[in-house]
């Protein structure tokens, strides 16, 4: 369960080892030649966050909503810090604090004050790695133990930074605390009461989701319930409401529509290629993963790499990306919810039951011919579909969101990312496909790459990504205002 957490963690020590010159000295402020790529640090502290989010994961299993609300603070408390030594940048939840005068911004007061931020957000919403932050400090020369409140200082601006969005957001929404009525102090409890109309036996509706039975691993079962179904009521940074751009219904069943679509599922399914099958376990990135929104932050530290990055830079463009991945999983719980819609494991049941159809047997079985109510999308039995009803998709909602906002931020198109992995690696462990390198030229092929590989792996319909790209695109340009309003460039 954890080789892929392993590697990742030594992907991350490899990159970091890239350049050689701050390798051997823990002392990283310079005062004559300002790093950039792999050595600014805001770049160093999204791979800590990265790490996080990773372990995160390991220990809670994927919460894609919550994870994307503290990757989303932590980089917005990285910006409100760094704000006050820049020209004409404004802080989101910070005030009082005045901008530092023009001889303080330097560099290394810059590095100080965004190290605070980091560190003291990561602390709070990544609470169970708090050594390996406090590590990290102690590697960078800096006190992991002044919690300094002077706004005269770089410490003092940075604890106060992540102080103020700590305590801007909580009772947002997100049930953090446990503090929503009718929580009773439980973190992330459903405070809205949701039920499903089905249940993972009797399907009354089948345009409604149903929970599915997965595997538990030790050869019983269980059905996940909802996850988060209180998303949609939690306050996004930019959009004026959660509901501001709900895409229009999804097809129904009785429709023409829907009968191709969930077609469509199936005869894709029937003939996945290899370069498919990596593509669809790329993308779901397996149980122990960082998620949608730090899958973006990764693509995005890509972007640094290639256009060697400033700190100023890397501090900018990572908060606009986080803060539309945070925005953009809400206005998805938004449509989630409101719909409530059924995913391709229960429609193609609906659709299929006692007629034999053309499917994914299993792992070691291949595409065998089956009985449409034993369908399953393709996925390892651990987990099968994600626990949540399906239109609009999530993936490619933050997908079409975070690869706008890198468009529009870099000015171009232009990606150039690869990624080598072999063909059912996440999924059919013991009957290895061969090796694929997939490759995202441009920032929208990525996001449409990610959409389909949902459809591809019979996680939704075509509908549901669609919708999902262009709602998440719609999130980015409306954060870009706020981005440019908080950068001193209002539009």
């Amino acid at each position: 369960m954890k080789k892929k957490l392993v590697l990742f963690l030594t992907i991350l020590i490899f990159i970091s080892c890239r350049q050689e010159k701050n390798q051997h000295d823990p002392q990283i402020f310079t005062e004559n030649e300002e790093p950039t790529g792999v050595d600014n640090l805001a770049y160093k502290w999204g791979q800590m966050a990265l790490i996080a989010q990773a372990k995160d994961t390991e220990r809670f299993q994927p919460r894609p909503t919550v994870t994307s609300r503290y990757l989303g603070l932590v980089f917005v408390s990285i910006f409100d810090a760094w704000s006050r030594f820049d020209e004409k940048a404004l802080p989101v939840y910070l005030d009082k604090v005045e901008r530092k005068p023009i001889n303080e911004r330097n560099l290394r007061n810059k590095e100080i004050a965004i190290s605070y931020a980091a560190f003291r957000a990561l602390n709070e919403y990544y609470y169970s790695d708090q050594k390996l932050f406090a590590d990290f400090m102690i590697e960078l020369g800096l006190d992991p133990n002044n919690n300094s409140l002077n706004p005269n200082t770089p410490e003092g601006i940075g604890n106060l930074a992540a102080m103020a969005v700590i305590k801007a957001r909580k009772g947002d929404g997100a049930n953090q605390y446990g503090e929503e009525d009718g929580s009773n102090g439980i973190p992330y409890f459903d405070y809205t009461g949701y039920a499903p109309i089905n249940s993972p036996d009797v399907n009354i509706d089948p345009d409604r989701w149903q929970p599915k039975y997965f595997s538990d691993g030790k050869g019983g079962t269980y059905a996940p319930s909802c996850l988060t179904p209180f998303w949609n009521k939690v306050e996004p940074i930019a959009l004026k409401s959660a509901d501001q751009f709900r895409p229009g219904p999804p097809p129904k069943i009785g429709s023409k529509q829907m009968k191709l679509e969930v077609q469509e599922v199936i005869d894709l399914q029937k003939n996945l290629t290899d370069y498919q099958k990596a593509l669809v376990e790329f993308m779901r990135d397996g149980p122990e993963s960082v998620q949608q929104a730090g899958h973006w932050l990764k693509f995005a530290q890509e972007v640094s790499l290639r256009d060697d990055h400033t700190l100023d830079q890397d501090v900018k463009m990572y908060f606009y990306n986080q803060i539309v991945a945070m925005d953009a999983f809400i206005a998805n719980w938004d449509s989630k919810m409101y719909y409530d819609s059924a995913r391709p494991y229960a429609l193609v049941h609906e659709y299929y039951e006692g007629q034999k159809i053309k499917a994914w047997g299993g792992e070691g079985k291949g595409m065998i011919e089956i009985d449409g109510s034993k369908w399953q999308p393709y996925s390892p039995p651990v987990f099968l579909c994600p626990p949540f009803p399906s239109y609009t998709s999530g993936h490619s909602t933050i997908s079409g969101g975070c690869a706008e906002a890198l468009k529009i931020w870099t000015g171009s198109e232009k990606f150039g990312s690869e990624a080598v992995l072999v063909a059912g690696a996440l999924t059919e462990p013991n009957h290895l496909g061969s090796t694929i390198t997939l490759k995202f030229p441009t920032f929208t092929e990525a996001a449409e790459m990610a959409g389909i590989s949902r459809v591809l792996g019979g996680y939704h319909i075509q509908s549901d990504n669609i919708a999902g790209l262009e709602l998440g695109r719609k999130v980015a340009r409306e954060d870009w205002k706020f981005y440019k309003k908080h950068i001193g460039e209002e539009l």
